[in-house]
């Protein structure tokens, strides 16, 4: 019974999760772009019934800016968690079945990432690349891949040795046969698991980076640029233009985690019997 109830509380949590993502999806592509243009008449209105989130210095709806930012932060998101699971893959696989001396190679470069924080490394290659929603990227799929890369690892070092590759072997299969009939699709549920458990880390990055000037252009309805410029007006009263953005900043990001982390537990019967 016990098992039952986490069961449903996993259900219902997920499907929380997910109508929050979709709500903020299906906002975003259903709201005008109007409340992104200026308008003087209507500056620095605080939260209405016309105005929800109410408006910045510019007029511009603060609701507006705040949807179509956290759905830009979304897209680059994902977008850089989906490089980075890629390069996990293809890491952990290398060091699986490549030799000792590839092995080695991933598992220094691992060490070596892990090391570092992730945003100062992030900082680093964004500023190479020249910022941006590519430097965003760029330093996202390579700055978090090693986490996952070491739980691909172990599980391809496991399967190569059950009891079912050794028989396919047996019979003549090839290494190309076995890769894509039994580690590959034993690793898709691992693989979609990081995908969404990076995804939040990547928004916060994103956001953060951002914020200090080197991440999405000034131009785009960023959570980072909004975060950014409204601590000019906190001390003038305007607490709008950062506590709504902010609030549901952390409602995307938490979301996504919530998500990741009831699908590891679907993916892992054996974690869901520990609650």
């Amino acid at each position: 019974m016990r098992w039952l109830h986490d069961r449903h509380k996993l259900a219902l949590t997920s499907v929380a999760a997910m109508l929050v993502l979709f709500t903020i999806f299906a906002m975003s592509v259903g709201m005008d772009s109007s409340g992104l243009s200026t308008s003087l008449n209507q500056r620095n209105f605080a939260p209405s019934v016309a105005h929800p989130f109410g408006t910045d210095w510019l007029g511009r709806d603060m609701l507006t800016r705040t949807i179509k930012g956290l759905a830009l932060s979304l897209r680059v998101g994902v977008v850089a968690g989906a490089s980075s699971v890629i390069i996990a893959g293809i890491m952990g696989l290398a060091a699986a079945v490549m030799g000792k001396t590839v092995n080695r190679l991933v598992s220094w470069l691992t060490d070596l990432f892990l090391s570092v924080p992730h945003l100062v490394t992030l900082l680093l290659i964004a500023f190479v690349v020249g910022g941006g929603a590519k430097g965003i990227i760029i330093g996202v799929a390579l700055t978090h891949w090693p986490a996952l890369t070491r739980v691909i690892r172990a599980e391809v070092m496991q399967i190569r040795f059950a009891p079912y590759v050794s028989i396919s072997r047996n019979f003549g299969k090839s290494s190309w046969w076995i890769a894509t009939r039994h580690i590959i699709p034993h690793l898709l549920p691992q693989l979609l698991v990081g995908l969404i458990l990076i995804v939040p880390h990547a928004i916060l990055h994103e956001a953060a980076v951002t914020f200090i000037g080197m991440g999405l252009s000034p131009h785009e309805p960023a959570i980072g640029i909004i975060l950014s410029e409204s601590m000019r007006y906190l001390s003038s009263g305007m607490w709008w233009l950062a506590l709504f953005p902010g609030l549901c900043l952390l409602l995307l990001v938490r979301a996504f985690a919530m998500l990741g982390e009831n699908l590891k537990t679907w993916v892992d019967p054996r974690r869901a019997h520990e609650h």
